[in-house]
C-alpha cells in the first residue's frame, strides 16, 4: 500500500560548523519539501537556494567555532517560512556592488517574498518568506 507521508507544518534541525552543513541543510530542506508535497513545485528551487544561501552565510560568519546553526521551516498552506538561526555577532547586509563576495543575501532578497533579520539573546535569525498559492489553486494550474 501507498502511503503519503504528511510532515508537520514546522521542521528545524541543528547543523555543526562544517563545511559539509550546508549541502546537508539543502538536503534537508528538499526532503521537508517533498513531505508537504511542494518538491518540484513553482518556488521549490528558490526555497532549497535561499536555505543554501542563508546556511552558507551563518557557517561563514556566523557561527563561532564548536557552535551550531539551526534551520527552521514552517508552511501554513500559504506561506513557506525559513529561518536561520545563529550566535554570532553582526548584523548581516546585501553588499555593495563593489564587494568581490557576499552575494547570497542579493539572491535572497530577489527570490523570496521578504526578508530580514531579527535579534536574539545570543547572536541572530537571518530569515525569508514565500507566499505559496494553497494546495488547491496550485493543483488547479497544473491540470
Amino acid at each position: 500500500m501507498n502511503e503519503t507521508i504528511q510532515l508537520p507544518p514546522l521542521r528545524e534541525r541543528f547543523f555543526r560548523r562544517d563545511r559539509r552543513s550546508v549541502p546537508a541543510a539543502r538536503r534537508f530542506a528538499c526532503e521537508t519539501l517533498a513531505g508537504w508535497g511542494l518538491a518540484g513545485g513553482e518556488r521549490g528551487d528558490d526555497v532549497v537556494l535561499c536555505v543554501s544561501e542563508l546556511a552558507t552565510n551563518a557557517l561563514q560568519h556566523g557561527v563561532p567555532p564548536g557552535r551550531y546553526f539551526r534551520v527552521f521551516l514552517r508552511y501554513d498552506g500559504q506561506l513557506l517560512r525559513v529561518e536561520v538561526h545563529d550566535s554570532g555577532p553582526g548584523v548581516p547586509r546585501i553588499a555593495d556592488q563593489a564587494d568581490e563576495g557576499g552575494r547570497g543575501l542579493l539572491l535572497v532578497a530577489a527570490l523570496s517574498d521578504k526578508w530580514g533579520v531579527g535579534e536574539r539573546e545570543l547572536g541572530k535569525v537571518v530569515w525569508c518568506e514565500f507566499e505559496l498559492p494553497p494546495r488547491a489553486v496550485r493543483d488547479a494550474r497544473a491540470s
